[in-house]
């Protein structure tokens, strides 16, 4: 796309998870840039940014910050001060924010990413069943982001007892042993709004076109529209 293309186009930043916060069960490369094309769809004009430390200490102007790395390799240190910091200060101005998957676990030396996410990967607590086929729940069918969409099914991992915080708007769950446990859901952080998608383990789970329109409605109603 030109840059004359992108003039007035929103724009959204992908910091996709690369060197110390890659690792061998999530495809980052592949699922950042699924990601990027249903924003693209929406409307974006979308970046890719794999200096994840950098990027985070620095996020720039840009409309939306969208967060798709994993738990950084505890024998390369943990994340950087500076990430912890930019995110911070991103979130504290009121900008808004959409966290995939795995990031809920990222970030081990900065406390703070609970009450900007709205909940957390605890390790040795939550879990999720084996991958595979997994039904989707619709909780809340009046809200912008899933109005009009019923449950729905994808291959996927299904994130079970992640810590909640409160005041979250749950829009969708799954039901695990009798218990429903949030997959997505929209809160705020102060002014900043964030939307967490506990879906997106690899590709299979953006072939969903349900999954697919839930985030690009999602990162419209992050930035307003």
């Amino acid at each position: 796309m030109t840059d004359e293309a992108q003039v007035g186009r929103p724009r959204a930043v992908i910091v996709s998870g690369a060197g110390r916060y890659a690792d061998p069960w999530h495809p980052f490369p592949e699922t950042s840039a699924r990601i990027a094309a249903v924003l693209t769809s929406a409307g974006f004009a979308v970046e890719i940014d794999e200096r994840v430390d950098a990027r985070l200490a620095a996020p720039g102007d840009a409309d939306l910050l969208v967060v798709n790395v994993g738990h950084p390799d505890p024998a390369e240190g943990a994340a950087d001060a500076a990430s912890a910091a930019g995110l911070l200060a991103w979130a504290s101005a009121g900008r808004p924010l959409l966290v995939a998957h795995v990031s809920s676990t990222s970030f081990p030396g900065f406390p703070e990413w609970e009450a900007v996410l709205g909940g957390i990967w605890v390790r040795g607590t939550t879990f999720h069943p084996d991958y595979g086929p997994a039904r989707i729940e619709i909780v809340d069918h009046a809200h912008p982001i899933t109005t009009g969409i019923g449950d729905f099914e994808l291959r996927d991992e299904r994130y079970t007892d992640l810590r909640l915080g409160q005041g979250l708007h749950v829009l969708a769950q799954h039901t695990h042993e009798g218990v429903a446990h949030p997959l997505l859901w929209a809160h705020h952080y102060g002014d900043a709004r964030v939307v967490y998608d506990a879906l997106g383990h690899d590709t299979a789970s953006y072939d969903s076109p349900e999954h697919r329109e839930l985030l690009r409605r999602a990162a419209l109603w992050l930035i307003g529209r």
